[in-house]
């Protein structure tokens, strides 16, 4: 059940929010191996002059930038797939955003079973009744 944040830098663009949320939809469920249905995604959006890197804006840099959280399960993905994830989403968003700053990130979350659920239910109990 990936939880999916993208923040993404300059003014807010529907187009392009859907877009991603498709692509990094469809990324996600191949490279860790998760479920469409089970996936849920945000997108926002932080102008420029409010993204700092080593205290300079983005507007001062000229730059634009995103950053990636996908919370999952803990220990149902390898070190592998989330290494792979992480290249190809940098590239992904890199590619159709354009003109990134080398900062922009992906992080990977890997959340206890325990504290983690959806419908009030835990990925915990899912896998022990499931």
């Amino acid at each position: 059940m990936p939880g999916i944040t993208l923040t993404l830098s300059g003014e807010e663009d529907r187009v392009l929010a859907r877009s991603l949320a498709g692509e990094i939809t469809t990324l996600t469920c191949d490279v860790l191996e998760k479920l469409p249905s089970n996936t849920m995604v945000m997108v926002k959006f932080l102008p420029d002059d409010l993204w700092f890197i080593d205290s300079r804006s983005l507007a001062d840099y000229g730059r634009k930038s995103f950053r990636l959280e996908v919370t999952i399960t803990d220990e149902t993905t390898t070190k592998d797939q989330k290494a792979r994830y992480q290249r190809a989403a940098f590239d992904l968003l890199s590619e159709k955003i354009g003109n990134v700053h080398p900062h922009s990130n992906v992080h990977v979350i890997d959340c206890r079973a325990d504290a983690y659920s959806y419908g009030g239910v835990t990925q915990e109990y899912r896998y022990h009744h499931g």
